[in-house]
């Protein structure tokens, strides 16, 4: 059985021909995965399909034209790192907790006329219960295309009370960006190099930044399915590499609470992470745009990373719908299975 260390030191091996298996071992080619293999290869849109249980690198597919070397935007999976990097300050004692009203780190609030937005903590951000009406969605090109975004966040009117509603909004996870980039002096990017990456065993490629210089918190950073699934990993692990605590069981623990439920999607969301029931069995996933997954059934000890095309086109929702059946349907119910017989 290959450990976490073990899964991380595969990040450097050449890459697989698309298509082809870049997994080690038989149980690569393990005829449990070849329904979910041939399916996965008839999508246009998939790149990538790694499977690991009990830290074992058991599947590892690469299609139309990816590689496993090559880094991927990742989306909103950005958020559920976001979190982690939150998690690890608090540990560190760079934040004092999730309870923190963020006036702390934006004074500037306290002249907005509307004196609810004082109460709005980092948890709210954590679990997109600021009541700050969205930047995504119809109003993420206006946000984007501000001149500076952290303001533009915080202007939005109030449509809740904070602490209350959910309503998904990657300017949440931007001010928690700028909050880190406060809290430990220096960079979101160089943050998460020292706090995550660099204990995974790799280097974390830079992703956009703001006008101001502050990383973006919550979309477009850069890694390869490797380098997600050994993320998803360190969570499966309660925070722990073979070497030493990355983040706090405890605030693992936080994270997989539900604290809101998406009015578009109907699923749950703790901080940074989405749960949901599959084929039977408790999943916690980060979601990213067009297909982008780290999916964590910690009942089978199993981590799942899809990679997919992340350009808007009118098949990218039937492709998340039928890409989450084939993890469904052939990845987890097929392991589910044969893990009741063991």
């Amino acid at each position: 059985m290959l450990s976490l260390a073990c899964v991380v030191g595969t990040l450097g091996v050449p890459a697989a021909e698309a298509g082809q298996t870049a997994g080690s071992g038989a149980a690569a080619q393990s005829p449990l995965f070849a329904e979910a293999v041939k399916a996965a290869s008839e999508l246009p849109r998939l790149h990538s399909v790694l499977v690991s249980r009990r830290g074992d690198l058991v599947l590892e597919r690469y299609f139309n034209g990816a590689r496993a070397t090559r880094a991927v935007n990742v989306k909103s999976v950005s958020k559920s790192i976001i979190s982690a990097l939150v998690g690890v300050a608090i540990d560190r004692g760079l934040l004092p907790g999730p309870e923190t009203p963020i006036r702390s780190y934006f004074p500037e609030l306290i002249k907005d006329k509307d004196d609810r937005k004082h109460r709005i903590t980092i948890e709210d951000l954590l679990t997109m219960r600021s009541g700050l009406e969205t930047t995504s969605n119809r109003n993420y090109g206006a946000w984007v295309q501000s001149r500076n975004w952290v303001q533009h966040a915080l202007a939005r009117p109030l449509f809740a009370p904070p602490g209350t509603e959910m309503e998904y909004s990657t300017g949440n996870t931007h001010l928690l960006s700028a909050i880190l980039t406060k809290a430990t002096k220096s960079s979101t990017w160089q943050f998460a190099q020292d706090a995550l990456a660099r204990p995974l065993g790799f280097t974390l490629a830079r992703w956009p930044q703001d006008p101001q210089g502050i990383y973006f918190g919550g979309n477009d950073m850069l890694l390869t399915p490797r380098q997600m699934l050994a993320f998803g990993e360190l969570y499966l692990r309660a925070g722990r590499t073979a070497e030493r605590q990355v983040i706090s069981e405890n605030w693992i623990e936080q994270s997989f609470v539900p604290r809101g439920v998406s009015r578009i999607s109907g699923q749950r969301y703790g901080y940074g992470w989405w749960m949901r029931e599959l084929a039977g069995h408790d999943a916690f996933f980060a979601w990213g745009f067009g297909g982008q997954y780290i999916i964590l059934v910690p009942a089978l000890d199993l981590v799942v990373v899809t990679t997919s095309a992340s350009t808007v086109a009118e098949d990218r929702r039937t492709h998340r719908r039928t890409l989450f059946e084939l993890v469904e349907d052939l990845v987890i119910a097929p392991m589910a299975a044969a893990a009741s017989t063991q």
